[in-house]
């Protein structure tokens, strides 16, 4: 396909997106099946011109003055890609394939992009609604926070010590390049091609025997700050397929025990099949069975339980930039709720003297320090480890971390623009000793 002819199967899928409201990923996939001749490369430069669309729709919308699919792709050629003009008018020549030759508006609207005068939420590219609370966190800085927001994340692997060492998976997979992470002493950054498109790394028998995982480097910092010791009970308590289960068993070295356990079966279903590629043998899942109480052995039991809660996902924009026009605060509501729930929930299984973690993909206070505010209102026997002391479990990276993140009362907050990561929360509650 020529590139042109990639553009204008961009438009069709945002026009699909527009009707249908669904994950972008599922209208990628419908396309890709009705047009079997495009190759691997077509569909994935595609997908590239669809989620750059979606990451900068608010900024392409203001600049061409129009939410219409052929409208926005061709503003993010010029607020994203930096495209000129004359290119963007190369691509729009009407040719077979290609999309129709620009308007006099539209030309004149590319010409003159400017987004100096726009309000935060444009130049930001994210929902109205969640201004105030996004200024609330960031205050001046909301803009530069929400732009590293709108970027591409890159493809993050975390080595599992369990099978080998940082200096081995990095000679193994040496020749997709990659480098360690800024603070993670686990992680392997790879930088994605030209069209945003990552290496098939699950296919790579550094993958397939266990050395490595994909997790993202905020991710994988949240779990060490959690600091699972071995020897230790552990309960993560929304495990889901595993990520930071997976972590916490190599980061005890296998000793001690750790119970996974989701309130929703399906989402456990991978993570008895990553358990044995990654060689855990110290986690127990925990599945729900109906009514039955599959955890009450374990109250008062626990020095440490995890809860790596239900949230809005706003720390995840970078990789799906899709979930940020869908999400509506009826949506956060939702999750509040979810979370206060949960927490209540966790707080019984924590030993006196025990921690509980709670960890959030989202950068909303909401969600973050008010949840742990709200918990230690109810229980006065919990009070939040300092954030300079959590931070000390990065070892030599600590300080450094905590140079660039937001230190809170209740916790760490990682952002893109700061550390370089998804956005995460991570706040550590202690449980006064009996």
């Amino acid at each position: 396909m020529t590139p042109a002819a990639r553009l204008s199967a961009a438009i069709e899928v945002l026009a699909d997106l527009t009707v249908r409201r669904r994950p972008a990923a599922d209208a990628l996939k419908d396309w890709g099946l009705a047009h079997r001749f495009a190759g691997s490369g077509d569909r994935a430069a595609i997908a590239g011109l669809v989620y750059d669309t979606l990451r900068r729709r608010a900024s392409a919308a203001y600049v061409m003055g129009s939410e219409e699919p052929r409208a926005l792709v061709l503003g993010m050629l010029a607020v994203l890609r930096g495209l000129a003009l004359p290119a963007i008018a190369a691509l729009c020549d009407g040719a077979r394939f290609a999309p129709a030759p620009l308007s006099g508006e539209e030309a004149e609207r590319l010409a003159t992009a400017d987004l100096s005068d726009a309000p935060a939420h444009i130049q930001g590219d994210y929902p109205e609604w969640l201004d105030a609370s996004l200024h609330h966190v960031f205050g001046a800085e909301v803009v530069a926070e929400a732009r590293a927001l709108a970027n591409r994340a890159p493809l993050d692997l975390r080595v599992n010590t369990l099978k080998a060492s940082p200096e081995t998976a990095l000679a193994h997979l040496a020749h997709h390049r990659p480098e360690p992470g800024r603070f993670s002493p686990l992680a392997l950054r790879i930088a994605l091609d030209a069209e945003g498109k990552a290496p098939p790394i699950s296919s790579e028998p550094a993958f397939l025997g266990g050395e490595v995982e994909v997790q993202d480097e905020g991710s994988q910092i949240a779990a060490i700050l959690a600091q699972p010791l071995p020897g230790t009970q552990v309960l993560d308590l929304c495990a889901g397929a595993g990520g930071k289960t997976l972590e916490f068993a190599a980061l005890m070295d296998n000793k001690g025990q750790i119970y996974a356990y989701d309130s929703d079966i399906r989402r456990l279903k991978p993570l008895h099949e990553r358990l044995q590629r990654a060689g855990v043998r110290n986690v127990q899942v925990r599945s729900p069975r109906g009514a039955q109480d599959v955890l009450g052995d374990l109250e008062g039991k626990m020095d440490l339980v995890l809860v790596d809660a239900p949230c809005t996902g706003t720390g995840t924009w970078r990789r799906n930039p899709d979930a940020k026009w869908r999400v509506r605060p009826g949506a956060l509501a939702q999750r509040q709720a979810e979370q206060a729930q949960i927490l209540e929930q966790a707080a019984r299984y924590v030993r006196p003297g025990g921690r509980l973690a709670y960890v959030t993909c989202s950068l909303l206070d909401e969600e973050n320090g008010a949840q742990l505010r709200a918990l230690m209102a109810k229980h006065e026997d919990f009070t939040p480890v300092p954030p300079a002391e959590t931070v000390l479990a990065l070892g030599a990276h600590g300080p450094e971390l905590a140079k660039a993140a937001l230190l809170g009362r209740e916790g760490v907050l990682l952002t893109p623009r700061r550390t370089g990561t998804d956005g995460f929360f991570v706040g550590v509650l202690r449980r006064a000793p009996s």
